[in-house]
């Protein structure tokens, strides 16, 4: 769930310049569902899971976070506990942001309290585009869009086929059956933890199948 496409380029590193990041070692959990967000963060670099995890321990990918991405933040918005839980999946480093620091930024630069705002209701749109694919779109057609949510300017995606099955409700053999027949068809690349697009327009045409 990438909604930054259209923000200028290192609108969010205003956060960043007045506070050190703070260094976190892959599997660091960063924080947990169901707890008070006192503050949301800025990923000065690495990657940065969010996930949803059932009672039962079942575990839903929201969405990969990458340098230059907020996390964290409609929990702190809205003063509720956090619904997700975010962990590294790489070495990263962090700036935490809290209310101090906001205030401190919107008031220097209210272009960049007008930005937070179009990027939250951003959120809710893709959110509730996530809930619809959920519940009415085919396997094939939801794997084809994670992947090009995903992808890179490189055309590449790194992620595992547990972390796909994860992220668009299906089971790992149905994802590894989708990946296979998209392979064959030679429309991507498997590679170890990464998939490469080869021909990205394909997938997009199979969503609107």
């Amino acid at each position: 769930m990438n909604h930054e496409l259209d923000f200028p380029a290192g609108i969010w590193e205003a956060f960043a310049k007045s506070r050190p990041p703070v260094r976190c070692s892959p599997g660091y959990l960063i924080y947990l569902q169901n707890t008070e967000a006192t503050c949301f963060y800025y990923l000065k670099s690495g990657k940065v899971k969010s996930f949803l995890q059932s009672e039962d321990g079942g575990e839903r990918v929201l969405n990969i976070y990458r340098a230059g991405n907020l996390f964290g933040e409609a929990s702190f918005f809205d003063e509720l506990p956090r619904v997700s839980s975010a962990i590294a999946l790489s070495s990263c480093e962090i700036v935490p942001i809290d209310r101090e620091l906001v205030t401190q930024e919107f008031a220097r630069n209210p272009e960049l309290a007008l930005a937070m705002m179009k990027y939250l209701a951003r959120t809710v749109r893709l959110l509730s585009g996530q809930v619809d694919q959920m519940a009415f779109r085919p396997a094939r057609w939801r794997v084809a869009n994670y992947l090009l949510t995903l992808s890179t300017q490189t055309g590449t995606v790194s992620c595992t086929q547990e972390d796909i099955a994860a992220a668009v409700s299906a089971s790992r053999v149905t994802v590894s059956r989708v990946l296979s027949d998209f392979s064959q068809a030679g429309w991507i690349a498997l590679g170890y933890r990464t998939i490469a697009l080869l021909e990205p327009e394909r997938l997009k045409e199979s969503c609107t199948l």
